[in-house]
């Protein structure tokens, strides 16, 4: 198993029992604090899970020191472009989506790939942003295994306050238990679920190519919404995009921990508080990509407060309603969905309600620190 991700910061943060819990957003609110192993199993006449050892577990003892830097190696820039091993001709079907983002790919076998297979699948996601992949052994690999897998994309990074399988903190869960009903409560006071963001931007180097595999899931509902955020960049028009180059954001990661505490939850690590650039510049592609998101990001660095609000509730509304840059993920049995969080953002769609359980794990490999290249016109 690789080493756990591990990265020095110095910003100081908010005091936490005094903390405004702002933006924390719907998909955050609604993520679960706690579990009940006795109760699970046919709980009011569910299932009991399918994969039981990947039960989300909140360990209270579990502390990390800040993380610290590392050199990170993107192999997507080693790889074929014509994808000889991870699309032989012949011997799987692709489907795109969209025409920008989105894409299914059946007939090849991920667990199966070379490095010269895994290094093509950095590519290739980097390129169509986010890649479902069917009929998939990954929920049926040891843990060990998957990990090791994921390893090879980058540095494991561990999420300061989600739930993890016992023994594996490096694997974040998503889950929604049988007979969970706190959407209706939800619903009560808000009207929609959909929360976009990037993983854990706050981190000083973020995620890049990122592995979520469905275990358990309601017949229909639970799909993930992605949006293209280099299209997104693409569509503003030269002035306003020269004018965004050079500029730098505040992602936090106080918010997220006052608000897993305040629920009863954990922090694993002390928050953090980085900056980078409001355009992300990929490594592979060279594409440029806006880089805030509603969930992390609180203010332009150098703006009054009234021009940074105007500026990213701008980016925000443009990130959110262009569906003409979007793509829906529905979830099938055996499915691994890629995706590269430098140039996305998603939501998840809390939208059944008769309690049936979603359950997915996501590996996240950690990638170089954001940079930003010369503005091209």
């Amino acid at each position: 198993m690789a080493p756990s991700a591990v990265e020095v910061e110095t910003t100081t943060v908010p005091n936490l029992a005094t903390l405004k819990l702002q933006a924390a957003g719907p998909y955050k609110e609604l993520a679960a604090t706690k579990y009940d192993a006795d109760g699970e199993a046919g709980l009011k006449g569910h299932e009991a899970a399918k994969y039981p050892h990947y039960l989300p577990t909140w360990d209270r003892t579990q502390k990390y020191p800040p993380l610290e830097p590392f050199e990170h190696k993107e192999h997507g820039k080693d790889a074929d472009p014509s994808y000889p091993n991870l699309l032989p001709d012949g011997a799987v079907t692709v489907t795109n989506l969209t025409p920008t983002i989105g894409t299914e790919v059946r007939g090849i076998q991920l667990s199966t790939l070379t490095a010269a297979g895994k290094d093509e699948l950095a590519r290739f996601v980097a390129e169509r942003k986010v890649v479902a992949f069917r009929d998939q052994d990954f929920a049926d690999l040891p843990i060990d295994e998957a990990l090791n897998y994921g390893s090879y994309f980058g540095r494991h990074h561990i999420h300061p306050t989600s739930g993890a399988p016992a023994g594996y903190p490096e694997i974040h869960l998503v889950h929604r238990g049988a007979g969970d009903r706190s959407a209706e409560a939800f619903f009560a006071k808000r009207t929609s679920s959909v929360a976009w963001h990037s993983d854990v931007s706050y981190e000083r180097q973020p995620p890049g190519t990122t592995f979520l595999y469905v275990l358990d899931r309601p017949a229909t509902g639970g799909d993930t919404l992605f949006a293209d955020a280099a299209e997104a960049y693409r569509r503003l028009s030269p002035l306003f995009r020269q004018r965004l180059h050079g500029l730098r954001a505040t992602h936090s990661a106080a918010e997220q921990a006052a608000s897993s505490l305040a629920r009863g939850g954990v922090q694993r690590r002390e928050p953090v508080i980085n900056e980078h650039p409001l355009v992300r510049t990929h490594p592979v592609t060279g594409e440029k990509a806006i880089y805030v998101n509603p969930q992390f990001t609180r203010d332009i660095v150098g703006l009054k407060k009234e021009e940074s609000d105007a500026i990213l509730k701008f980016l925000y509304d443009h990130l959110a309603y262009g569906a003409d840059f979007h793509a829906r993920v529905k979830w099938e049995p055996r499915t691994v969905v890629v995706w590269d969080n430098r140039v996305t953002q998603h939501s998840a769609l809390v939208d059944w309600s008769d309690g049936q359980r979603r359950h997915l794990a996501r590996i996240t490999p950690q990638a170089e620190r954001p940079f930003e290249t010369p503005f091209e016109g």
